[in-house]
């Protein structure tokens, strides 16, 4: 019996003690280089990835990446922001030459994949693709453009979605296909097609660039679903986990009440075991997935806030683009952000 009960508790012993998070591949590369190269889709996203009057890259996407910084390096600062296109984008990425893409990349089978070997770590903004027209077109539905020319990027899902939308709805367009965002945005500016199709977010972005924003219209229809996330390469899990609860903690601090002006206090007071796990104040979190610190996630919101402040400053209803919340809500306000548990 002795015997029995010596094997049960060496058997549990093995399958409950995790071993200490050791870099992999990508992660080793990164720390050596000493800095996280991160692709943005640039140059003119609006609100989610555009450089100042300055140089510096500013915008959500940039400032989930400065948040992966600090969960690396504890230091947002040690992040080389690299432009790609929708066309480059993923052979950056598949090459090494980028090691994160932040730049709202749609989470789909194909991409995640043992073909193309990406991984999305977490849900940053649900989205669905819209169209834009001209208000002069007096249009009030997609199903009004049979006979369209559509303006549109090649190797995206935006191209497979709206030859899907017009062929299910027995309606004919022309494609205008251009890879540079902005160009294709000046030649939508300038007529050369009549609709301009993109996530709505992108649109909404891209209307602030027109020569006269207020002309346009984004219609109602969502012609799909479009889960953004960080996209990073398969085969180093530790850099997924990285960033995947660095999202994480940035979703729970919004549920938890955690903002940048009360963090501090917040981790000096708390007796709710979730908030001090969260926040380093006790367990080993950080340690968990190789943080530089146990107490990363209050370094986060420290420095950029929670997922609603970093949404409101770059994207929301005081901004440019006007943003509402909608399906990016937090789960207990009706929307579809949810962490897993930080236990």
């Amino acid at each position: 019996m002795r015997t029995w009960a010596l094997a049960a508790m060496a058997a549990a012993t093995m399958v409950f003690s995790a071993p200490e998070a050791q870099a992999g591949r990508d992660l080793d590369q990164i720390k050596q280089r000493g800095s996280l190269r991160c692709g943005v889709q640039g140059p003119s996203n609006p609100g989610f990835g555009v450089p100042d009057a300055q140089g510096r890259w500013q915008g959500f996407n940039v400032e989930i990446c400065r948040a992966v910084a600090i969960t690396i390096f504890n230091d947002p600062s040690k992040v080389e922001f690299v432009p790609v296109t929708t066309q480059s984008r993923f052979p950056a990425l598949a090459s090494g030459e980028v090691d994160i893409l932040s730049n709202n990349s749609t989470w789909t089978l194909t991409r995640d994949s043992n073909v193309n070997r990406f991984n999305f770590p977490g849900i940053v903004f649900y989205d669905g693709q819209a169209i834009m027209v001209p208000r002069r077109l007096n249009v009030a539905s997609a199903k009004q453009l049979d006979g369209a020319t559509v303006c549109v990027q090649p190797g995206t899902t935006t191209e497979l979605n709206i030859t899907d939308y017009f062929r299910s709805n027995n309606i004919k367009f022309t494609p205008v296909v251009i890879e540079a965002l902005d160009e294709l945005r000046r030649a939508y500016d300038q007529g050369r097609c009549d609709v301009f199709t993109n996530d709505f977010a992108a649109l909404a972005a891209q209307r602030t660039l027109l020569s006269k924003p207020q002309e346009h219209v984004i219609l109602p229809e969502r012609l799909s679903k479009e889960p953004l996330s960080p996209v990073v390469r398969q085969g180093d899990e530790e850099l997924t986990n990285i960033v995947a609860w660095t999202v994480f903690a940035l979703v729970d601090a919004e549920e938890f009440g955690i903002t940048q002006a009360n963090v501090d206090q917040i981790a000096g007071s708390a007796t709710d075991p979730r908030v001090r796990r969260l926040l380093g104040v006790e367990g080993n979190m950080g340690e968990s997935i190789g943080a530089a610190n146990k107490d990363y996630a209050r370094t986060i919101i420290k420095a950029f806030g929670n997922y609603g402040e970093i949404f409101e400053r770059h994207l929301g209803k005081d901004t440019p683009l006007g943003l509402e919340r909608g399906l990016n809500r937090i789960w207990t306000q009706g929307g579809l952000l949810y962490a897993p548990p930080a236990r």
